[in-house]
């Protein structure tokens, strides 16, 4: 786990999560944590663990995606000297590690139906049975388990165990995604902007210039606070002077003009075949991480307007407020970038 993280975040929806994970802490009761990747199901699991009675005993963690399915059973219950090919001496499992302890299963929706067989039976009776011995072991051990799948659609599917799926989920926590944490997003840009801004060793901490701080607030954040992380601290180490706002961010640091032919090709052939007879993106033309908010738009010209002026403003951070350089990236004359600077009032305040 990274424990340099923290809960950072004032929305009423996280606040909510983090309280029932608090209350939820003392129980000697297994807790299932759903979520979207990077929300930040293994701080909640750190935290029912800290602070719960086990806090001086193990917290091991085993992230069932990370193992083949043929070793996910040997690394959960352990194994014998000689129960399999490569078994050169015996081994204790997760759960006996993690006896009188916390055991995190993350990704806990891959476990095959055998290793979920097994874990019923472990939850059921607190013991595990090492492969190729026949005697089990007790253990005292609190299950916290974590996945972003369905379960309860998994398991009227018959992918996963109903039994299983009720004795984990005494309590069930449910994390919610960046987009719905309202008034968090920015919150979290300065902490990891200021982290990354010391760690450069900066004098001062400048913040983000305002389009930045807007695109910041209309990206989608798929990949939740740990994309939100990487996004900021990017756009730190990149910028160059800590004396001006921070002018430039990149959502999408794949994206280049010089990916290889053979990707841009299937790319291109992809959105072909399912655009039908949408136009296509000139190949040259300039990629601008500030989108519209095409949800919102009520009034047509206010909307290109707005959007006009973040591309503009996008650019010109990109450039190091150099405007000649922004004219040519634009593909605009001088002239016509400074009209529409004056249009829109961007850099008036600036010499």
């Amino acid at each position: 786990m990274e424990r340099e993280n923290q809960f950072i975040g004032q929305s009423g929806a996280f606040l909510d999560a983090v309280e029932r994970a608090s209350r939820a802490a003392p129980m000697a009761r297994p807790v299932l944590v759903i979520g979207e990747r990077g929300t930040g199901k293994e701080l909640i699991a750190e935290r029912l663990h800290r602070l719960s009675d086990r806090w001086e005993e193990p917290l091991v963690t085993m992230n069932c995606a990370a193992l083949p399915e043929t070793l996910i059973e040997a690394e959960l219950f352990g194994h014998e000297q000689g129960a399999f090919t490569g078994a050169t001496r015996a081994r204790e499992g997760r759960f006996e590690e993690a006896d009188r302890g916390t055991l995190f299963l993350d990704e806990l929706g891959t476990l095959s139906m055998g290793a979920q067989e097994r874990l019923l039976r472990a939850v059921e009776y607190g013991e595990v049975t090492r492969i190729g011995s026949s005697r089990p072991t007790r253990v005292d051990v609190r299950i916290v388990a974590a996945t972003n799948a369905d379960l309860p659609r998994r398991a009227e599917e018959g992918t996963f165990r109903p039994d299983l799926l009720d004795r984990l989920s005494f309590e069930v926590i449910t994390l919610p995604p960046l987009r719905v944490r309202e008034g968090d997003i920015p919150v979290l840009a300065d902490y990891f902007g200021r982290r990354m801004a010391a760690e450069l060793s900066w004098d001062e901490w400048p913040g983000f210039a305002d389009h930045v701080a807007r695109g910041l607030e209309n990206h989608p954040w798929p990949g939740n606070v740990r994309e939100l992380r990487n996004v900021v601290e990017r756009a730190v180490y990149r910028w160059d002077n800590w004396e001006q706002p921070i002018g430039e961010v990149v959502f999408d640091p794949f994206d280049s003009p010089w990916k290889p032919l053979a990707d841009a090709t299937t790319a291109a052939g992809s959105r072909a075949s399912s655009a039908g007879n949408s136009q296509q993106t000139p190949q040259n033309a300039p990629q601008h991480a500030i989108q519209p908010r095409l949800d919102k738009i009520d009034d047509l010209r206010a909307a290109v307007d707005d959007h006009e002026k973040a591309i503009v403003e996008h650019a010109l951070g990109a450039n190091r407020w150099n405007q000649r350089q922004t004219a040519q990236a634009l593909g605009l004359t001088y002239d016509q970038l400074r009209h529409t600077m004056k249009k829109h009032g961007i850099g008036q305040d600036k010499s």
